[in-house]
């Protein structure tokens, strides 16, 4: 199961990397939230190690960013990620106790 969750959330920011590279896209805000949100959910679903969802999900945005314009200002994404996942896993953690081997 870890490892179809991981290939979600892969997926999953894949998906708003493709979204934020359409041409007529142009809403920040929601691509954000949606980053935020996405990372949030995977952060709370296994909440031992945020960072792995924050990467997952918002590495692709600044990659693609980087690489089709020089655009380092998409390195926010990421930042947007990591906070956006360990919120979730601190939820979670409010919510439910986690054992260490899930």
């Amino acid at each position: 199961m870890p490892k179809v969750r991981l290939l979600l959330a892969l997926t999953v920011g894949g998906l708003l990397a493709r979204l934020d590279a359409r041409p007529g896209f142009d809403d920040t805000g929601v691509l954000a939230g949606l980053v935020f949100l996405s990372a949030g959910v995977f952060g709370a679903l296994a909440p031992q190690k945020p960072w792995r969802w924050a990467l997952a999900v918002g590495l692709w945005i600044p990659l693609a960013g980087i690489a089709r314009d020089g655009n380092t200002g998409a390195l926010l994404a990421l930042v947007i990620a990591v906070i956006g996942a360990y919120v979730g896993a601190a939820v979670r953690r409010l919510i439910s106790p986690v054992d260490a081997g899930s």
